[in-house]
């Protein structure tokens, strides 16, 4: 962006490749490749594998001669914040595979070869039809999956199918093995490959070492153990459970599984041990101890292993039929209108908004709606879809048992350890980080607009809502409702929103998980709460936060929006502080 706005200067490219995919592709042309120059990654997505080759032969030949051309790249997508490839956690991280200039594995014509190259080029290969077998992918269901409309085709756990189309981010097109086809959600199924693990009953993504080791206990069996990231990124760790640690008591021991730095890649428990692959090691290790404090005997998985939510009850449904919800308790009253827990076709729990009669900018909700629902993250509270074809308007989303996350919080004083304290605020900064990955501002987060499910996980809701509110009071930062002591200086002054203004709102929220529930700056006005921020004063380290914890908050109340950290530096100072350091 410093430069020419829209180019890149081909003198500064250092590795032009195909992208290998076998995930989403977000986007209509289903043929990526990469242009790396200085230190950012650009994906460019190509209307056909012919256009595609020839782009990335052009530009081979454009940039030999730059004289910073990379040793080694990235072949997969940066997704999810990590590579897909090699699972590093840090975009500047060094490539994970040998980049050759001069040849392009997956070219259907010859490249030219620079002329004094001795070696021979390789023969063409032959054409293949766009719509052939090329892209095909086969993937296996992690959960079972029932159709809701006709077009849906049915999930069951552990059965491969082949994906014919990926024309939205999260229903795909698949076929079973009896040859029918119809509409899946993208996130109930996994790539049928060996180094992905979450097809696999003993690992857990996203799981820490607080939970792992709460995990491992509650289920009290001796060789119980769990495979989670590790705190090192692009790394894994066993979580191992032994009733005999030694002088009679109990214990959990970490070990990072190693990889060797010869080629190819293998990897270890116990350094006379090697495989090929992790589930190999782990397979290896449920028959033999070989230097661990006991065998892997009891893969032990975290209670909730009910379906993830999907982005809407089927592919291209967000029109609900107001007929199909049942109506049952109260849940609470809401800026909006009343919440009521209810059942979609008798089936499904949900909770149900009716907007109150002059509350929201109706119209413009409602289109945003469509584009809210395509938000789908295990820490986001799930819009599922609205009733607009009558006045009160309903908006069905994911319900959650334990209510908001303020009184949760008040509830639970004096129960919860700071360990779950700290789990809270990443969950929350999970939800939040893929909100700003997507570009998405809340405006309005705090304890209130956070939900708890019965498992104990924390969801971010409403995100997004505060623009449709028609309430002056709410909408205005002179007015008594307006969320000022959540608002960074740069809102309640200019109303200048942004994801950095939703950090500052983060930091207050951490400070409400470790008051338990307090109201922050209890004592003064708005007005005087204005005052106070912009003079410099922030809240004051709750007795539950460490140091490591309270200066997290303080770098969210950075006065200026530039020296705010991202959701992403965040998780991973989270993630370093829950972590502590593995023994093993």
């Amino acid at each position: 962006k410093k430069y020419r706005k829209g180019s890149v200067d081909i003198s500064r490219i250092k590795c032009v490749e195909v992208v290998k995919s076998d995930g989403i592709i977000p986007c209509q042309n289903k043929y990526p490749f990469q242009v790396v120059y200085d230190a950012n990654t650009l994906y460019i997505f190509a209307p056909s594998a012919q256009s595609r080759d020839q782009w990335v032969r052009n530009l081979k030949e454009e940039i030999k001669k730059n004289s910073n051309i990379m040793v080694k790249y990235h072949p997969k997508f940066w997704t999810e914040g990590i590579y897909q490839c090699c699972r590093q956690t840090e975009k500047l991280a060094p490539g994970c595979e040998k980049y050759n200039l001069f040849e392009n594995s997956v070219m259907r014509l010859p490249s030219p070869m620079p002329e004094k190259s001795a070696r021979r080029p390789p023969p063409p290969v032959p054409p293949v039809e766009e719509n052939g077998n090329e892209e095909e992918e086969i993937v296996v269901a992690m959960y079972d999956f029932e159709p809701t409309e006709h077009h849906d085709l049915r999930l069951e756990k552990g059965e491969e199918y082949t994906v014919i189309e990926k024309n939205d981010l999260h229903w795909w097109k698949a076929r079973d093995k009896y040859g029918k086809q119809g509409y899946i959600p993208s996130n109930y199924v996994t790539g049928k490959k060996s180094n992905n693990l979450d097809q696999y009953e003993w690992y857990s993504r996203n799981l820490n070492r607080s939970k792992a080791e709460q995990l491992l206990r509650n289920e009290d069996k001796e060789g119980g153990f769990v495979v989670r990231d590790s705190s090192q990124p692009g790394l894994y760790t066993v979580s191992l459970y032994t009733k005999f640690g030694g002088e009679g008591s109990s214990g959990i021991r970490h070990y990072h599984i190693k990889e060797t730095v010869t080629s190819p890649k293998q990897y270890y428990l116990a350094e006379k041990h090697l495989f090929n692959s992790i589930p190999e090691i782990i397979e290896y290790h449920k028959h033999n101890a070989a230097g661990l404090v006991t065998r892997l005997r009891y893969p032990v998985t975290p209670k909730k292993t009910t379906a993830p939510t999907t982005a809407g009850f089927s592919y291209e449904k967000w029109e609900i039929n107001p007929s199909e919800l049942t109506f049952m308790r109260e849940l609470g009253s809401g800026l909006f209108g009343v919440v009521r827990l209810g059942k979609w076709r008798a089936q499904y729990k949900v909770a149900i908004k009716a907007i109150r009669e002059g509350a929201m900018y109706e119209e413009d909700f409602i289109e945003e709606a469509k584009v809210m629902m395509k938000l789908t993250h295990p820490k986001l509270v799930q819009l599922y879809g609205v009733c607009t074809q009558q006045r009160p308007i309903y908006i069905v989303t994911e319900f959650m048992e334990h209510g908001c996350l303020l009184n949760y919080l008040r509830q639970k004083r004096g129960v919860l350890s700071k360990d779950v304290l700290l789990t809270m605020c990443q969950d929350v900064c999970e939800g939040m980080e893929y909100l700003e990955r997507n570009s998405f501002i809340h405006r309005d987060l705090a304890a209130r607009n956070c939900l708890v499910s019965d498992s104990g996980v924390v969801k971010v809701s409403d995100f997004g809502m505060t623009r449709y509110v028609l309430d002056d009071q709410y909408t205005s930062s002179s007015g008594a409702k307006f969320p000022v002591k959540w608002c960074p200086p740069e809102v309640f002054n200019y109303s200048r929103f942004s994801s950095k203004s939703d950090v500052w709102s983060f930091g207050v929220l951490m400070w409400e998980v470790f008051t338990e529930g307090k109201m922050p700056f209890e004592k003064s006005s708005n007005y005087e709460v204005v005052t106070m921020v912009s003079q410099g004063h922030r809240l004051y380290r709750p007795k539950l936060a460490c140091k490591q914890v309270y200066e997290m908050m303080m770098m969210c109340w950075q006065e200026k929006p530039e020296g705010r950290p991202t959701f992403e530096d965040l998780l991973h100072t989270i993630i370093d502080i829950a972590e502590g350091e593995d023994a093993f």
